[in-house]
């Protein structure tokens, strides 16, 4: 049986964690299954233009790596596990597909990173997220310590990491964890806005985001124009012109 579920619905698409009884872990068919679905949508013939990433039930997001499966793993196998799973995640931030994680329920270490690896995160009133790790005896390795404290700043990395403290939806609003509070038709609608326009414009908005966040300003700035400079050539802003002088919604083609 799939672990994960997905519902196309246009544009977009609706991707579940199908492991409620394991609290949604993170397993190797698991990884593997969401990396194959990350390369179908990133190919350029894909439609798809968004993802909505979810778990099943109400309990958890994802709760992490599936522990009971490590236990019966040896140190090679974690260490190649862990390798697929931040090839996941980097698949995810460099996709042309925006992906938004909408917390149902806790996001545990592994969990918590997978929705850090998303654009945009929005989480249930009673979710929880943590990276838990050192009080496992190790460390966040699906890029935690790098990718929090570009959201919430050093300091504050700090502190959730070293205590392995847990962070209610409000106080993640508050501190830039994640970018609202809502339900699943919340992240769902926002799909839909993303999917309404022109779909290379979003996609090179956020290789000049998530490339040129890394870059000092001059550079960032540098990539920001060589994205811009592709919009230019192509249909959809032609496109966007026509409708604007219309007065009428513009269909945007992906050319």
């Amino acid at each position: 049986m799939d672990a994960l579920k997905i519902e196309s619905a246009g544009a977009f698409e609706q991707w579940t964690l199908e492991r409620e009884p394991m609290r949604n872990a993170l397993s190797r068919g698991l990884v593997e299954e969401l990396k194959q679905h990350v390369i179908r949508i990133s190919e350029a013939e894909s439609c798809v233009r968004c993802v909505v990433l979810t778990g099943a039930g109400d309990k958890a997001f994802c709760a992490g790596a599936d522990l009971k499966e490590r236990q019966g793993m040896s140190v090679a196998e974690v260490r190649e596990f862990l390798q697929n799973l931040r090839e996941l995640f980097l698949s995810i931030e460099h996709s042309k597909a925006v992906f938004i994680a909408f917390l149902n329920g806790v996001a545990f270490g592994g969990g918590a990173e997978l929705a850090l690896a998303c654009d945009i995160r929005i989480a249930a009133g009673h979710v929880q997220l943590a990276l838990t790790e050192v009080r496992l005896g190790i460390i966040p390795g699906g890029g935690g310590t790098q990718r929090l404290p570009r959201l919430v700043g050093i300091g504050k990395a700090k502190e959730l990491i070293f205590c392995g403290r847990r962070v209610g939806a409000e106080e993640a609003l508050r501190i830039g964890l994640i970018e609202g509070v809502g339900v699943l038709a919340d992240a769902r609608a926002m799909a839909l806005n993303i999917s309404e326009n022109a779909p290379l414009a979003v996609a090179f908005a956020k290789k000049a985001i998530v490339q040129g966040v890394h870059l000092p300003l001059e550079e960032a700035l540098g990539l920001e124009l060589q994205m811009y400079e592709q919009t230019l050539e192509t249909e959809d802003r032609l496109e966007g012109l026509k409708a604007f002088s219309e007065k009428r919604p513009p269909r945007f083609v992906g050319r």
